[in-house]
Order: structure tokens, then sequence, then C-alpha cells
């Protein structure tokens, strides 16, 4: 195999190199295919520079440090310096259309900031931030990628391509919006290093071998998260003034037997408004319509972009329709109407396109997790059928739901997609998820949703924000400039380091209210102490409640829209 050359011996399919070397030395990082040793390049360690390797690289100093690596994920210039995110262990997880795929289990970043000691102590204390939110990229959940094959592209698309275009380098082949590190690769893309660029996918990558009567059957669910409104549950809501949503993922449902292949594709999206709903302590904090000139302009970018790719729409609309999730439900019905059949795509053993997708179900419920994945499921079991009927597997009277066994295997898989995309987003799994695998409520499934719950509300309250500030970072949303204000400087009341003392005040507070209540009948001295200390703490929860958002965790970097 020749990466760099984008071919494999007797194969034109581009393949990427699969272990690498990485030597340490102390002017620069050295990274190599083990295969094909002379194909690599050096970083420096003291500018962040990528040079290819030349003949004279392969140099005779001995590294201090020799190591395997599975891919570099790419690079990123902060205010001192360049990090180089590398692939330090993988998982193989099954096969996209015969290739092999991987789940990242491990990343790291390598740091070239020799010029760091030179930098002003504000500079120090930024890097050392940012330093913070790279080590929360080191383990962002649900990354996928192939040395062989781009999984951005569903097979209906795959079909449509040009001849060639599987030669390409797979960076060229993959759809920009689903390359989770597409920001971190200039450099490696500047420097013609096609062999070592690796475009990394976030969402879900489940796989399943169904046996239904003599038919061996391959389930493969695959979800690509679209990173143009990359965020967290609470901080990523709606769309921005481009008509991007928050957690807009593309699911596709692929099945393969006999040489037959047939898919179908789902989408979901945050609602296409621009809204927000700002963590303030409270369990569900209210939702807010941004009033702007442009709102209807953002719906219809949002659905022109989405009929150029899919063709029609049919929108299905999960949202309360009482309350806040009510008034968006009703903006919403507003501005789009609901549209007919949009069928699967099919292609038999010869290559031939038997039937094809004409459109795509757009899902949403409030956060796009939940309601959406329990309805997906069921609108993909119902399409299932249908594809298995087409093929001859099933009769026209029968479904896959009349084989248990199989049947219980096919709602896992849905169910473990429905955790992962929701880990992303929101940092718990999802809830509902018993209707998913069993089709009810438990109360075992109940008392996990109430857990769910508790840690979502915790997350998105004091930890989201720094989640967020790293989503944007790597995203490049937010870009690094050393001549900017520093963007984490304390500006007035500042949140989390006043939180402990408030809620150490309220605790205290209610101890000492109770525990003077209790002796308030032996005298006038703890009565007025009852009054003082319940005084006290009221006073300490109203300045809470009233400031709400300023003790949660914010991010810094970037704004709503």
């Amino acid at each position: 195999m020749d990466g760099a050359d984008g071919a494999s011996s007797g194969d034109s399919r581009f393949k990427l190199y699969d272990q690498l070397e990485l030597q340490e030395f102390q002017d620069k990082y050295v990274i190599k295919s083990i295969e094909s040793p002379n194909q690599g390049f050096s970083i420096g360690r003291r500018d962040g520079n990528v040079e290819p390797l030349t003949g004279d690289d392969t140099c005779s100093l001995n590294p201090s440090k020799v190591s395997t690596i599975y891919g570099v994920v790419g690079t990123i210039r902060l205010v001192a310096g360049t990090y180089v995110l590398v692939i330090t262990s993988r998982k193989e997880v099954g096969t996209f259309l015969g290739f092999p795929i991987f789940k990242v289990t491990s990343m790291t970043f390598l740091s070239c900031n020799e010029a760091l000691k030179f930098s002003s102590y504000q500079e120090k204390q930024d890097e050392a931030y940012f330093r913070t939110l790279l080590r929360t990229v080191e383990s962002a959940p649900g990354l996928y990628y192939s040395y062989e094959a781009d999984i951005t592209l569903n097979l209906q698309r795959r079909y449509k391509l040009a001849e060639g275009w599987m030669t390409k380098p797979i960076w060229k082949q993959a759809d920009p919006r689903f390359v989770w590190n597409r920001n971190l690769l200039e450099d490696l893309i500047e420097s013609k290093l096609d062999g070592f660029i690796i475009p990394i996918l976030q969402g879900s990558f489940q796989s399943v071998q169904l046996n239904l009567k003599s038919s061996h059957v391959t389930i493969t669910l695959l979800s690509r998260r679209c990173t143009r409104r990359l965020g967290t549950r609470m901080w990523r809501r709606g769309a921005n003034l481009e008509g991007d949503t928050a957690n807009f993922i593309e699911t596709e449902q692929l099945l393969e037997l006999e040489g037959f292949r047939s898919s179908l594709l789902q989408i979901r999206g945050s609602i296409p408004l621009l809204w927000e709903q700002i963590v303030d302590l409270s369990y569900k904090p209210r939702v807010r319509i941004i009033n702007h000139e442009q709102t209807s302009n953002v719906v219809e970018r949002h659905f022109h972009d989405l009929l150029q790719r899919y063709g029609e729409i049919v929108a299905v609309d999960l949202t309360d329709k009482h309350g806040d999730e009510g008034e968006l439900s009703v903006a919403y019905a507003a501005e789009m109407q609901k549209l007919r059949d949009v069928r699967y795509f099919l292609v038999d053993m010869e290559g031939n396109i038997l039937e094809e997708q004409k459109g795509v179900i757009r899902n949403n419920c409030i956060d796009c997790l939940d309601r959406t994945n329990v309805t997906q499921s069921f609108l993909a079991e119902k399409s299932l059928n249908i594809q298995l009927q087409r093929i001859g597997v099933l009769t026209s009277s029968e479904g896959i739901s009349m084989f248990p066994e199989e049947y219980g295997k096919f709602r896992t898989l849905w169910a473990e997609q429905g955790d992962e995309i929701s880990l992303e987003y929101a940092g718990t799994n999802a809830l509902k998820g018993d209707l998913v695998r069993y089709g009810k409520q438990t109360v075992a499934g109940l008392i996990k949703d109430g857990m769910s719950a508790i840690s979502r509300y915790y997350l998105n309250n004091f930890h989201d924000g720094v989640r967020q500030d790293a989503m944007d970072l790597i995203s490049g949303h937010y870009t690094v400039n050393r001549n900017s204000p520093s963007p984490f400087r304390l500006n007035g009341f500042e949140s989390l380091s006043y939180l402990p003392a408030a809620s150490a005040l309220i605790v205290g507070g209610l101890t000492l209210t109770s525990f003077t209540l209790q002796n308030v009948g032996r005298s006038a001295q703890q009565f007025m102490s009852s009054v003082i200390w319940a005084g006290v703490t009221a006073g300490v929860m109203a300045v809470v409640k009233a400031n709400g958002r300023q003790f949660c965790s914010r991010p810094r970097l970037c704004g709503l829209l």
C-alpha cells in the first residue's frame, strides 16, 4: 500500500496509512508510516511547522522516545504554540460496505509550545485555559473513521458520484458537514500529506447480524453529526443566521443481503428558528424566541439546503403542544408544511438501482434526542419491513417483529445509537430508552431516566460551558488571535467562584434556622436567632435565584448565534 500515491496494489481505491511511528526528538516530532518508512513528516516543537520528510530527515540521531500511533487528527494553533492531536488507541467496530471501521478510544495532544516561556502572564493564563479545553477534546465521544472508505457519504450519494471519485484522497471525498476534525486538517492539507489525512466522523456506528428464515442480514446504523452548529444541549439551540441547526444528524440504516444493498435516510435537527433556552439553575429554563428580521430567511435557508441535498422533506414535529414548547411548535408549523412519502434506496447485486429515496423525514422534539429516537426507530422498522419484503426475505404479511430474538437485536441497535448521540449533545444516555428497547416503559427504565435527568441538570448548569468552549475551539467557530483581548478575563460578578460559598450559606442557614427553631421556646434570644438565620438564608436564596444564569457554567468564546 502506498497511501501517498493514492492506491494500494491492484486496487485504484485510495487507502490511508494505518499504523504510524511517533519519534520524539528535542526539537521536533517525526511521524512515519511503519510499512513505508520513507513516507512521513516532522513537526517543529518550537514553531509547530509541518514539513514532509526528505531523505536527510531519516537522520541518524536517536529519538528520546518511540511509540505507535494510529492516525493524526490534526493541528491547532493557540496563543503560544501549536498542538498536534494523535490517535493513541482504536477499536475495530465493524465494516461499512466491506471496509473496516474504527472507533477512537484514546487521543492525546503533543505540545509544540516552546514560545510559552517568553509569553506574558495573561498569555500564559489564557494558554492554560485553552489547554483545559484541549483535555476536554481528548475525551470527545463517538468518533469513527476508516483508512479505506469515506464514511461521511450515504449509500445513495455514493452511487451518484462521478467515475474515479473513489481514487481521490479520502479527505477530498468527504462531505465537509460531517468531518469533525475539518478545522484541524489545514496544515496537513497544505503540506499535501494526503496519505495521513483522516476525516473523523462524530456520531454513532452500530452493526448487527440478523438471521431471518434462511437469510443472513446485516443491518448497519450510521449517524453523522453536522459540525456547522456543533455544541451542547442548552448552549446550542435552534438555528444560526445561515440556517444551520443545532444537533443536526443524518442517520442511515443500511441493509445488506446477498449482494442487495438498501438504505433509509432520516435526519434530525433543532427547530430552525432563532431561539434560546439559557440555563439559570431552574430545572426547565424558559424558552425565548429571538425576534429578528432574518427569521423567515433562516427557515427558508435551512429547508432550501435540505431540499437541495435530500429532495422533498417530511417534517415530524414532536414538541409538546403546551407551554413554551407549544409556542415554539406553533411558530415552527407556521413556517413549513408536511410532504409525501419519501421511500428508500435499493440496489441489486449488479449495482443496478431498483429504487431511489426521493426525500427525507426530518424529526425533531425540543432536544432532538429522546422522543426523536423513539420515532426514528419506529419509522426505520416500518421501512425495513418493506425493504425485506421487496427483496423477498419476508412475505407481505410478515414483519421483523415476528422474530423475537432478531427483533430484540434490532431494537438494541437503535437504543445504543440513541444513547451515543445523547452523550455527545447532553452528556448522558438517552431518556425513554426502554420504549426503543422493549416497546414499553419499565420501572428500571424510569429509575434510569430519573438519574439521567439529574445528571443532565448538573452537566447543563455546571459543566457544559467549558464543553461548549472546547467544541467551538476545535471546530474553528472560535479562532485564537494573540493580538485580541483575552476571552477569559474576569468581568465583575463571576459565576462558579461564588457558587460554593452561596451553597454553603444556604445549607448552613437552613441548618441553623432548623436548630434554633427547635429551641425557640427557651428564650427570646433563640427566637431572634431563628429570625436572623431565616432572613439570611432567604436573602442568599433570593440572590442565587435572581442571578441564576451567573452561577452557571457559561461559554466564553462564542455567542449563541
